[in-house]
């Protein structure tokens, strides 16, 4: 019998209100917003804990609940840059929310099973620098969301970061699509479209959620993603968050698309899956009684997401390809 093959989750997300000097900061809007209990509680903390024993509880607690996986064995922990003002510094009046690459490279040497994603907004003065050290820290990937982080994905002033970072081989990690997770958001910069430049410049470019939603010209994402595909060979899309309710039948309309699958990358988009946005009841439509009930009887968090997305036709060979493309021993 073989053993099923080891898988990296590619995106999951972090969070910290600054305690225990960890840089991180939720601004005052954000905390007042219903989203943040929400996302402290599907992080398996406590405000007052996060107090007491600083912003690492929740890699300690993410750590944990990921060693008890039987089938996922590591996980990219996602730094979140901020917005940049015209001074090249950090605008922190209008982030929202920020985690720094320090921090993040610091503390994730502690856990074996979580790899540093740094985040660099490249309007920084010293984006490129920054960039370098990341990939010094052990980054195995770069992530932005250019609609909370106002980056602009087509803009001609950031070719000198798109050269450096293909030299430096690192992926870069976009959100595409609407964002639903921040109080306010610029969601055209957010369109698939405006990917074509670092494709043409030869970055390895990962789609977020795959453009599952959203408009831009009219059309949806998701239509105006599927001809890069064709155009650029260096462009990937991670599977992350597309078994949410407000994604229903993204993931069967995605895997239909067969010549894709060996550029599909397993992500979670955790702790989304466990804000109850996600249930393998909102699935029942799709799934047969027997299947349905082994799913709901797997507990950890990490397992119940795979045996989800196979059950609704991911095949093997997508939970593979994240190890091959970043580069990552898959054993701990």
């Amino acid at each position: 019998m073989n053993t099923p093959s080891p898988i990296i989750d590619m995106h999951c997300h972090t969070a910290g209100i600054g305690a225990g000097g960890s840089g991180c900061f939720v601004s005052p809007a954000m905390r007042k917003n219903w989203r943040y209990q929400v996302f402290i509680r599907a992080f398996g903390v406590t405000q007052s804990e996060l107090e007491q024993q600083g912003d690492r509880l929740i890699l300690e607690r993410i750590s944990r609940s990921l060693a008890a996986s039987q089938r996922v064995h590591k996980a990219v922990i996602l730094a979140m840059d901020g917005i940049i003002g015209g001074d090249g510094q950090l605008d922190q009046e209008h982030t929202e929310i920020y985690i720094p690459n320090d921090f993040l490279a610091r503390e994730l040497s502690h856990y074996p099973n979580l790899l540093f994603g740094a985040s660099i907004n490249p309007y920084r003065h010293d984006a490129i620098q920054r960039l370098e050290q990341a990939v010094s820290d052990g980054a195995v990937l770069l992530k932005w969301l250019p609609s909370v982080q106002h980056i602009d994905p087509a803009d001609r002033r950031l070719i000198p970061f798109y050269v450096k970072l293909q030299q430096l081989g690192l992926p870069l990690l976009t959100h595409t699509g609407r964002e639903e997770s921040f109080t306010w958001k610029r969601d055209e910069l957010a369109d698939p479209a405006r990917l074509r430049l670092p494709l043409s410049l030869g970055v390895t470019v990962i789609a977020a959620h795959a453009a599952s939603n959203g408009h831009n010209d009219r059309e949806p994402n998701f239509k105006r993603l599927l001809p890069l595909f064709d155009e650029f060979p260096n462009l990937y899309a991670d599977i992350s968050s597309l078994t949410q309710l407000n994604r229903l039948g993204h993931l069967p309309r995605l895997l239909k698309q067969t010549r894709l699958h060996g550029r599909l990358l397993y992500g979670t988009d955790m702790p989304i899956l466990q804000t109850g946005i996600t249930s393998p009841w909102f699935h029942a439509y799709r799934l047969r009684p027997a299947t349905l009930l082994r799913t709901l009887r797997v507990t950890n968090p990490w397992d119940r997401d795979v045996a989800l997305k196979q059950a609704l036709g991911m095949p093997d060979e997508i939970l593979k390809n994240c190890g091959k493309l970043l580069r990552v021993n898959t054993h701990l």
